[in-house]
């Protein structure tokens, strides 16, 4: 008789979609691995990563490069996203999506939605966004194998990872002025955001980069964090008030402590 080896993968959880959810909304790049159209073998390059609404994984390449041709001639790839800190790097957490390559008509809605979007999060991406041989592509996504650290390790499908939320149609139309209006008139509310609910330690400009119903990302410099609200929005229209009581909460939070 022999001893049964417990098994690895652990159950998915809410805790490990929202550490799933965290890592692809805060990646500000990742290891794409595509299959070359001569020799047919793995091939992995590093490209800058954004989010769409629903958390699937955008980039913009351009025609020149061998991932390109790769996602072309065959759209099956993968994604590997996870920043190592300090100390042992394969003791920070990770992922590796499993995803389909859909290049994006930049004249059609999403490929005007994923501009946007992936301009937020890389302006500097404007030098040569609208460049004739750069493309847009959202990489949908299939499955993941998630590892939070040594011994916790699983294994997601797309229902765990794509937020299908009834808000995001509406927040498609007013995401922008949102965020315009929040970096351009309410800074301090955005940085007590970032305090409270993400943990940042100082008091530094915090921008948003994105909204959707799940959750904001908000950015300073190259470091990215991202804040889920306290509930799924149900309607865009909820978020007015949703961003007004967060400010409350982390105010009277701040106003607690330091009294």
């Amino acid at each position: 008789m022999t001893d049964k080896k417990p098994d690895p993968i652990r159950e998915t959880d809410a805790e490990s979609i929202r550490l799933a959810s965290t890592l692809i909304r805060t990646a500000r790049f990742g290891a794409l691995a595509v299959l070359d159209p001569k020799t047919g073998a793995p091939s992995a390059s590093r490209v800058a990563t954004a989010t769409d609404l629903d958390g699937t994984p955008l980039i913009l390449v351009s025609a020149l490069s061998g991932h390109t041709a790769g996602l072309t001639a065959d759209p099956r790839c993968s994604l590997l996203l996870g920043e190592p800190g300090k100390g042992d790097p394969l003791a920070h957490p990770r992922i590796t999506l499993s995803c389909r390559a859909e290049k994006l008509d930049r004249n059609a809605a999403d490929g005007a939605r994923a501009r946007r979007r992936y301009l937020n999060r890389h302006p500097k991406a404007k030098l040569y966004a609208d460049f004739g041989d750069f493309s847009f592509f959202r990489l949908a996504l299939q499955s993941a194998s998630l590892n939070g650290g040594f011994g916790k390790a699983y294994l997601l499908g797309r229902a765990d990872l794509v937020a299908e939320h009834p808000a995001n149609s509406g927040l498609a139309e007013t995401e922008q002025g949102a965020i315009d209006h929040m970096n351009a008139d309410h800074r301090d509310a955005i940085a007590a955001y970032a305090r409270h609910f993400a943990g940042a330690r100082d008091r530094r400009a915090w921008l948003l980069t994105g909204i959707d119903a799940g959750g904001l990302d908000i950015a300073s410099g190259t470091e990215a964090r991202r804040i889920f609200f306290p509930r799924v929005l149900t309607d865009a229209a909820d978020l007015r008030s949703v961003l007004v009581d967060m400010a409350k909460t982390a105010r009277k939070h701040e106003a607690s402590t330091t009294s």
